[in-house]
């Protein structure tokens, strides 16, 4: 067992899984909430938009900030809030806030965390005059308890629809005497007005794992399709795919077994091609098949490629990243390495057939942000925030 099995095993049975944390005394678990609702967050989301300016989201102070740069991140505008009254948002990493720009359009969506502990409440706002303002934030979720609605994953097509999905606990929360309900489920709403307004929530799937986040990306045919870590059986924690918006029902991507009755708080990615390949990363610690592991389908998951292990294990690689752009694909993920954090970098030429060898990219001796990877200007770069270096913008194909 290495580093990383102890640091997810911990997090997973404090404040990162509801389930793990049942048997801490209630004063405890509020007091562990309010701590970590207290922290200074360094997870940020960034994305070009179609004139090459930079546009990033942070959380600060109960506020989402948005921000822009037109030198690819050298200097940055002022901040503009997006929610003027402040709220707790959750900003974890695997919680960050979302931000996507489309047509003019800037769409920003975070998970709100709540008093109790582990509740939220998914947010969403746009700006129509090109980030000068936002619309006042709304709540996505229909269900209004104070439950658990976080890990929210944000797409928008071209035609302007927005679809978001988030992990809910609504149905664990309605389990009956007797009944025991497996993790959490997956729901989902879609905007068919720009986000004006949204249709009731749908449930995706139930039995997702409580807090690794969803990962979603649009189909070429403009659907939004998500991956999730799911509950298979009884505790077995691997990862499972759907289009959203079809009659097609889950599908199990990975097959890795790990049986492990806490969440790992360790999501997975997507990218989806041109070509209408899907390309996946993610992390299992199953005793045979541990580390990161990347597979693609052409078929909407039914088949997938075998699954090609990645990264250092034992230097706790986790966290990937994995974003494709014509025949080019790329998986960024963080590593340890001593008394230092490094982001490595992997890329394929092929549509992901062959890769080259992995190679550091950037590293910090501080607190540090997960890896995202985001494509501008036909180029794929390395988008990451640390404490001690501050936010960075890197060209995957550049040393």
């Amino acid at each position: 067992m290495n580093k990383i099995t102890f640091g997810l095993l911990f997090a997973a049975l404090g404040l990162a899984s509801p389930a793990g944390a049942a048997d801490q005394p209630a004063h405890d678990m509020g007091k562990m909430w309010k701590a970590a609702l207290a922290r200074p967050s360094l997870a940020v989301s960034a994305v070009f938009d179609e004139n090459g300016r930079l546009w990033r989201v942070s959380a600060r102070d109960g506020h989402a900030l948005v921000s822009s740069s037109a030198d690819g991140g050298t200097t940055w505008g002022s901040p503009v809030m997006v929610n003027p009254e402040p709220e707790n948002i959750a900003a974890d990493g695997d919680n960050r806030p979302k931000i996507i720009a489309r047509n003019g359009v800037l769409y920003v969506s975070y998970t709100q965390s709540l008093e109790v502990p582990f509740s939220g409440n998914i947010r969403f706002s746009r700006s129509l005059d090109g980030g000068k303002t936002f619309a006042a934030p709304t709540t996505v979720n229909d269900n209004r308890d104070p439950i658990s609605h976080r890990f929210d994953a944000m797409g928008v097509n071209d035609k302007g629809q927005v679809a978001l999905a988030w992990l809910d606990r609504r149905d664990a929360a309605a389990e009956k005497p007797g009944e025991k309900y497996r993790g959490l489920a997956v729901y989902y709403a879609v905007s068919d007005d720009g986000g004006a307004s949204f249709h009731p929530n749908l449930k995706a799937a139930d039995h997702s794992c409580e807090c690794c986040r969803v990962a979603m990306a649009m189909d070429v045919d403009g659907k939004p399709v998500i991956v999730w870590r799911h509950v298979f059986g009884k505790n077995t924690r691997d990862h499972a795919l759907v289009k959203l918006g079809s009659d097609a029902a889950p599908v199990r991507v990975s097959f890795d077994d790990w049986q492990v009755d806490a969440c790992p708080h360790h999501g997975p990615a997507i990218s989806i091609a041109r070509d209408g390949v899907y390309h996946l990363a993610w992390f299992d610690n199953a005793p045979t098949r541990h580390g990161l592991f990347y597979a693609q389908t052409a078929d909407g998951g039914k088949t997938m490629s075998p699954a090609m292990p990645f990264g250092n294990y034992e230097a706790q690689a986790g966290h990937p990243s994995v974003l494709s752009l014509g025949r080019n694909v790329v998986l960024a993920w963080r590593e340890f390495a001593g008394e230092v954090s490094e982001i490595r970098l992997m890329e394929s030429a092929d549509g992901g057939k062959s890769w080259g060898a992995p190679r550091k990219m950037a590293q910090t001796a501080g607190a540090s942000d997960y890896p995202l990877l985001i494509e501008g200007g036909g180029k794929i770069y390395l988008s990451w925030n640390t404490a001690e270096e501050g936010y960075r913008l890197i060209e995957a194909g550049k040393p």
